[in-house]
Formats: C-alpha cells, structure tokens, sequence
C-alpha cells in the first residue's frame, strides 16, 4: 500500500490552518468538479483524490492521526531500514468509510459519484473505523446501484442558514422546490430521491445539493457559534448602560456595566446557530465591544474631562 501526501494534493503546507485548507479545497473542488469536467477521467480521479484529502484534513481527530502517521513514515524513510513500512500498527477497525459532514436525509459522497472505490485502500485501511457517518442507503438500493446521483452545488446565506429556507432548482423539464433546513452547514447535503435525471439504465437518479453558507458582512460563524462587533461611545463604556445588539433572531439588549474595556467580549447564551436537525438547541453569539472616542467635544464636555483627569 502506498503512503498518500494529503498536503501534497491540497497543495498546502503541513502546517495549514483549517480556514486555509478550506478554502483551497473549495478551489479546487470546483475545479475538477465532474459536472465541469465531463468525460474527463483524470479530473474525476483528482477530485476524489482532493475530496478525500479534503475529509481527513478537515476533521482534527483524523488530521491528528495522519500527522502521527507521517511522522512515522518518514522517519522510516530517512532510516533506510530493510522490508517496507509496517502498515499493520495503523490499521483502523470497524465501521466503513464514508463522507464526513452531515446529510439530510439519505447519502453521502459516494452515492453522489455512485462508485464503490470513491475512496482509496490507504484511507479506508487507515481511517476506516474512526466513526465516520456512512449514511442509510435507500431500500432497494445499495452502494453498487447502476444509477449515479446528480449533484448541484447551492449557495445559501448565513440567515438562511439560520432559519431554514428553500431552492427551486431546474432538472430536466421539472421544476423541483427543494426544503433546506434549519441549522444548515457549508458541506451539508439535502438529498432528494429521484429529483436527479435517469440514468443509462432508465432509472431516475437522486438529486443531492451540496450546500455552501456565504460569509455574513455582520456575523462570523464558528461552529455553532457567532461571533460579530458592536461600537459604544467612551461615556457608555466608563458609566455602564444598555444597547441593542442586532442577533439573526431580532435585537436584544446588553447590559455594559461601567469600566467597560476596549475590546471586551460579551456573551449572550443561546443567539448563535441552530444545531441541525435539533433547532431548538443553539450555539452562543459573542459580542466584542469597540470604544469610540469622540473627535470633537463641546466646551463643557472638554472641562468636564479635564476635571475628571485632575481627580484621577
């Protein structure tokens, strides 16, 4: 079995932040994306190298393992030592590979591609058993059904994200509306059975979306949390007082108490995003507090502070 140089096919250095290595992967995944390459075998082959790169470098459990196990190989390598590489002391067990991420409904990445080897020996020996979601396959149907899935790639907004919403997408001559939910994610897949085109068997394939949330001008999303930046004046920091804090569920009001710093985060329990397929749980919204500092000042004012400096 052959050692697979993950960075290598992301083309990013081994100590690449997660941020990085998505939006690489993201790049290049439209790239080689099948629907944009047809009957092109070699950018086929490259985009599952790049997805499954992709799943391990994304997952911190997995990515762990995989530096650990680099290590080991190339100190192997650099020792010259006689036979090859001992696989067998990283052999994962149980389970079956599948996509990482989540799937609503049905699915995952190789029903969407309908090939059984979507991953290779290196992955599935290595990471077979690390609880990766396989997904349920629909009855009636296995893994080796003649008839691939049709995906399409949706990109929806961070509010969208939040409060569930819904697509009409084009396929064939039928028009499908298709329900996102809640608590959506960059990476989640709605599947919808035989909302996809036939197959060269006549039979009809399944539609998957592959979601993309939009980066929000107002908010940033970490997980299931929030995270966004609201300005008060320097009188409200140094005496305390009360704002409305804009959340993706309406405005809500903070509490500042007096001797507020520069830069201090608050967090409001609660107003971050809706876990999928559990909404009623959400994330926290953590607001960080920037102090704005008056340019100019009304005589009275002006006396007022410089009192205060005299007192200090």
């Amino acid at each position: 079995m052959d050692y697979k140089d993950y960075y290598k096919i992301l083309g990013v250095e081994r100590n690449a932040s997660a941020d990085e290595i998505k939006r690489v992967y993201r790049k290049l995944a439209m790239q080689y994306h099948p629907d944009r390459n047809p009957g092109d075998k070699r950018a086929e082959e490259h985009f599952k190298e790049i997805n499954e790169a992709y799943q391990v470098l994304s997952d911190p459990q997995k990515r762990a393992r995989y530096d650990q196990l680099g290590s080991s190989y190339s100190r192997w390598q650099q020792s010259g030592a006689p036979g090859g590489f001992d696989w067998s002391q990283w052999f994962s067990s149980g389970g079956q590979p599948g996509a990482g991420g989540r799937t609503v409904q049905y699915g995952n990445l190789e029903d969407i591609l309908g090939s059984d080897s979507m991953f290779s020996d290196f992955f599935r020996a290595i990471f077979g058993g690390m609880g990766m979601d396989t997904g349920t396959a629909p009855r009636g149907r296995g893994r080796g059904r003649a008839t691939p899935g049709y995906q399409q790639a949706v990109t929806i907004s961070l509010r969208e994200a939040y409060s569930g919403t819904t697509r009409q997408i084009q396929v064939d001559n039928r028009r499908l509306e298709v329900k996102i939910p809640a608590g959506a994610r960059s990476g989640t897949k709605v599947r919808v059975a035989g909302g996809g085109p036939a197959g060269p068997d006549g039979q009809p394939s399944d539609l998957y979306l592959v979601l993309d949330v939009a980066a929000d001008k107002e908010f940033e999303q970490q997980g299931d949390d929030l995270h966004t930046q609201m300005s008060v004046d320097v009188f409200t920091a140094i005496l305390g007082g009360e704002e409305q804090v804009n959340t993706l569920s309406g405005k809500v009001i903070l509490t500042i108490p007096p001797g507020t710093q520069p830069g201090q985060i608050f967090r409001i329990t609660g107003r971050g995003m809706p876990q999928l397929n559990n909404p009623q749980v959400k994330g926290d919204l953590f607001v960080r507090l920037n102090v704005q500092l008056p340019r100019q000042l009304s005589a009275k004012k002006k006396s007022l502070l410089e009192e205060a400096a005299r007192l200090k």
